[in-house]
């Protein structure tokens, strides 16, 4: 049989239950017609070529096919078959969706924003461990925003300062320190000695507290060095690590899962480099994919923006939100997180815009704080507890001055 582009286009198809369907914006190259780069976009990640083929039997179970074509919101949508993709392998799934398509002349521009994952894709992958249960499983949160914070400036400090500044933020009212991205096993702050110095400095903050603790390690590394930090982290005590999960690879995201379900451990996602991929409108995969993509490969919490209060660019956070928040064939939910630029005056529009069921990070705005690090702490959980309660920053500032003194500081505005 003869295989070309025109096969892979047809506005009638109903796609299956089993069909991956992937909404894409596109923008035609200048000689080429809506319909013959949607056929394109279909076959280039699919099992089509440039050139007409004629084959011996049938391959089109195995095509993608462009069903819906919208001019004016300039967007496609194409499904692609269940039997396309290995069970279970991210990476090979994102080869297929956002591979090759990402550069194709046959578009000027070319963006992956969102994906229906059908039921018999989503059962290959473990999904997260905990999820929002975090909050009261392993932490002592509640229904409150858990808290966290990485120590300023997030790469410099010694391992003692590191450990130090955690305690402080502990102590204060905070449930997590946090490493930060770019933060894994320097000489000036080597990863096991910053492991065990924090966690002796968390179990002296719970017994000064009462209250659960815990940090969010980076294991971040190349391959099997990433889970022997993983073990590491396990073996030590601790309750959680963290992942950049954009830089480090999603095959790299789905081996920490395994080993985590393991050691029983949860796993915050840290997402440096997506903007890469997101932040120019017209090109690239959209952070709602992202975020979908790590749900699927098992991450507990995620970072999704602050919805423009923070000092990063954001793209529809609510809605990213309700969707790590909502069902999917099963699998737990995921705890966005919100960082980015906050400090305790934004706190009310925060929760107003994203609600509770949130992690609010801050860095500068807790080790900012005119009288240091504890006293930002003090501020910032002072801010949420107000915040769920419905209670004013004002009326929370007469019964805590040290967020009075992070009101007058920093007010109500967003830092750039």
């Amino acid at each position: 049989m003869g295989i070309s582009y025109e096969d892979f286009l047809d506005r009638e198809y109903e796609p299956h239950e089993s069909d991956l369907c992937c909404r894409f914006s596109i923008e035609p190259a200048a000689d080429m017609s809506w319909a013959d780069a949607a056929g394109r976009v279909a076959s280039e990640s699919s099992n089509g070529t440039w050139a007409e083929l004629t084959v011996d039997g049938s391959i089109t179970d195995l095509s993608a096919v462009a069903y819906h074509i919208d001019e004016d919101r300039g967007e496609i949508e194409v499904a692609y078959p269940e039997a396309l993709f290995e069970p279970g392998s991210m990476p090979q799934i994102l080869s297929c969706i956002a591979g090759n398509i990402m550069g194709m002349k046959a578009v000027d521009r070319i963006r992956l924003l969102d994906c229906e994952w059908p039921a018999p894709i989503v059962e290959e992958f473990p999904g997260p461990q905990y999820g929002s249960a975090v909050r009261s499983e392993l932490l002592d949160a509640g229904d409150r925003p858990a808290l966290a914070t990485v120590p300023k400036p997030k790469v410099g400090l010694s391992t003692d300062q590191h450990a130090e500044v955690g305690y402080e933020a502990w102590v204060g009212g905070v449930d997590l320190l946090k490493d930060d991205e770019n933060l894994t096993d320097q000489s000036f702050n080597p990863f096991e000695d910053r492991l065990i110095e924090s966690l002796a400095r968390r179990d002296d903050a719970e017994s000064e507290t009462g209250e659960s603790k815990s940090y969010l390690l980076n294991v971040t590394a190349p391959g099997a060095e990433m889970l022997e930090r993983v073990d590491m982290a396990a073996e030590h005590g601790c309750e959680f690590v963290m992942v950049d999960v954009v830089t480090t690879g999603w095959a790299a995201v789905q081996q920490v899962r395994q080993r985590c379900e393991h050691h029983d451990l949860a796993i915050h996602a840290h997402r440096a480099m997506h903007a890469a991929f997101d932040r120019v409108p017209s090109h690239g995969v959209s952070m709602r994919v992202i975020a979908q993509i790590a749900r699927l490969c098992g991450v507990d919490h995620i970072h999704t923006g602050t919805a423009d209060l923070g000092k990063l660019e954001n793209e529809d956070t609510v809605g990213i939100n309700e969707w790590l928040r909502g069902d999917c064939h099963g699998l737990r939910d995921v705890l966005p997180v919100a960082s980015g630029g906050l400090h305790p005056g934004l706190v009310p529009e925060l929760l107003d815009r994203l609600g509770t069921e949130i992690m609010v990070q801050a860095g500068g705005g807790i080790h900012g704080h005119p009288d240091g690090t504890r006293a930002g702490a003090r501020a910032l959980r002072a801010a949420v507890e107000a915040g769920v309660e419905g209670r004013s920053l004002e009326a929370a500032g007469a019964d805590c001055p040290e967020l009075a003194t992070a009101v007058d500081k920093w007010g109500t505005g967003t830092p750039r």
